[in-house]
């Protein structure tokens, strides 16, 4: 049975979403689950605005179906080709003999590698930067936005309505219960962790790309942010639009700090511990702590996002640092995090060396300031480290 809500006059919001999944990517932690926006309008031409992951595309075919009422289905938008919105394109080509493939040439291009289809030609529309697409009382204007988070990916304006259909950008993680848009729920309560690690993980590294996205995005008119993950935005978009504005210039939502520590037997986890109590005792009221051995690297990425100081705390283990904190360290670095205030707390028993490999890790990203003392501990805390730690919560707070 169809599950499909509307929009606006002319619009149907026909995806779906799914609880049953684990890992995003198969690589990060959903416990609120994903939903998969797909769009239909309904104008002289109708238009599907994107399809869905496998796992929901039974209800996306009897969502459209519905809709559709036994009209055709005349276009479908292709925004971006990662199979979590492409793969039922197949199964349209075939329900839909007349169905035509609207999508950038690199999209295009793709469909081939996912799809053993011949050739589309005939039935693909390849559209530019600018160009339009009338359907009747409705005309669509394409906005290229290359390598948020593909590089063939695009958005699409609806002038008419002044609705951007926005691809990756904007989304979040997290099933949809019922409401479809922000202004219905306490986003930054229930909805904002979600969405930034979202961004963190999936887009983060292509700060400047969504830069550009964001300034093409400035000179639009927009009423309704419509994107392929997440709640829909029709109220405090300008809201929205700061949060990705700091994300994607790697600016510190909140002056905090986070501290991630690789513990094997209790020690190191025990001068993070000092180190956080410190901290606390001198006035700083934002502490994150994880366990880099019980906690996934997104989530600890998307704190080292949102807060100004990261405190990286690792036993030397092998030689080099314990094997989870390194994993950290490369995701971090893997994702372009700047402009952040680090320091740095080793152990080691015989060869404390961790820190110095930890900081090669990052040494490559821009704008990290590294703080001095580095503590050092030999198995474990002693007064004299107790000392160190303190001067290191003194340069922290100072540094705030």
């Amino acid at each position: 049975m169809q599950n499909t809500r509307k929009i606006s006059q002319d619009l149907y919001w026909v995806g779906g979403s799914d609880r049953r999944i684990a890992l995003f990517e198969n690589a990060y932690p959903v416990p609120r689950g994903v939903s998969y926006n797909s769009y239909l309008l309904l104008d002289e031409k109708t238009v599907l605005f994107d399809t869905t992951d496998h796992a929901v595309s039974r209800q996306l075919f009897e969502n459209v179906a519905a809709v559709l009422n036994g009209r055709a289905l005349d276009y479908l938008v292709i925004h971006h080709m990662e199979p979590d919105h492409c793969s039922a394109i197949e199964d349209l080509l075939l329900r839909y003999p007349t169905l035509q493939l609207v999508c950038t040439a690199k999209a295009a291009a793709m469909i081939g590698q996912f799809f053993e289809l011949g050739d589309l030609s005939a039935r693909t529309v390849v559209v530019n930067e600018g160009d339009t697409l009338s359907t009747g009382h409705h005309a669509l204007t394409f906005v290229t936005a290359p390598m948020v988070h593909w590089p063939e990916v695009m958005l699409t304006y609806d002038t008419t309505d002044k609705i951007l259909f926005s691809a990756d950008a904007f989304g979040s993680f997290g099933a949809m219960n019922g409401n479809l848009f922000a202004d219905e729920v306490d986003y930054a309560a229930e909805w904002l962790e979600d969405s930034r690690r979202y961004y963190t993980n999936i887009v983060g590294k292509y700060g400047v790309q969504v830069q550009a996205a964001l300034k093409k995005a400035a000179g639009l008119e927009i009423k309704m942010i419509c994107p392929l993950h997440g709640l829909l935005w029709r109220e405090n978009i300008g809201w929205l639009l700061e949060k990705y504005n700091a994300w994607s210039t790697y600016t510190p939502e909140e002056k905090g700090v986070v501290i991630a520590y690789g513990s094997i037997y209790g020690n190191t986890e025990n001068a993070a511990n000092i180190l956080a109590g410190m901290l606390a005792e001198r006035g700083v009221r934002n502490i994150h702590m994880y366990d880099v051995s019980a906690t996934h690297p997104s989530y600890i990425l998307s704190d080292a996002f949102r807060f100004s100081h990261v405190v990286f705390a690792s036993i030397t283990y092998n030689s080099g640092i314990f094997t989870n904190m390194e994993n950290l360290l490369h995701d971090i670095a893997a994702h372009n995090l700047q402009n952040r205030t680090i320091a740095f707390l080793q152990n080691g028993s015989w060869a404390a060396t961790s820190a110095k490999q930890m900081a090669a890790v990052l040494e490559k990203l821009k704008n990290m300031t590294v703080l001095e003392p580095l503590p050092t501990l030999k198995s474990s805390v002693k007064p004299a480290q107790v000392e160190e730690i303190a001067a290191l919560a003194d340069a922290i707070v100072a540094s705030m």
